[in-house]
């Protein structure tokens, strides 16, 4: 008598997720630190303050090594329930599973930003997400990264 499993592949299936799921998040964490630092240094320059290349470039870095890490972490507590539920629609709607991940990859990252900035001391912990058109500038990076996710994890 001879058994057979359905998925006959060794690996289990949230592990070849976890290479291109790593690979997205380190894609929106790294976009939504440049852009908040271009936007900060932006402000200044707004005010007459003189910003020169070397001084973005080295900024650019610092904020990399330093506010990276945090906002990563800001967007893994989105994207945890917001990727799952789209994972579980994609499931049902297989067509859409590209626009599902991006669109929860963007709105995971604006929801937990918003939360960020409801319990936070100061009005909101990220200057670039003040208003609507650094928020979308943010979100754009989760967007293309949920789509990343998509493609690198495609059925092929």
């Amino acid at each position: 008598m001879s058994f057979s499993t359905a998925n006959t592949d060794p690996e289990p299936r949230w592990t070849r997720h976890l290479a291109p799921l790593l690979l997205a998040w380190l894609l929106a964490a790294a976009w939504g630190s440049v852009v908040q630092t271009h936007w900060n240094l932006q402000a200044l320059v707004a005010v007459g303050v003189e910003v020169p290349a070397a001084v973005r470039a080295s900024t650019t870095g610092q904020d990399l090594i330093g506010f990276a890490p945090v906002y990563a972490g800001i967007l893994a507590a989105g994207w945890l329930p917001a990727l799952t539920l789209a994972a579980f629609l994609a499931r049902r709607w297989p067509a859409w599973r590209s626009a599902l991940l991006a669109a929860a990859a963007g709105a995971g990252m604006v929801a937990a930003v918003r939360t960020v900035d409801a319990v936070a001391p100061m009005p909101v912990f990220i200057d670039a997400t003040r208003h609507l058109p650094g928020l979308l500038a943010m979100a754009a990076g989760a967007v293309m990264a949920g789509l990343l996710y998509a493609r690198l994890t495609a059925k092929r």
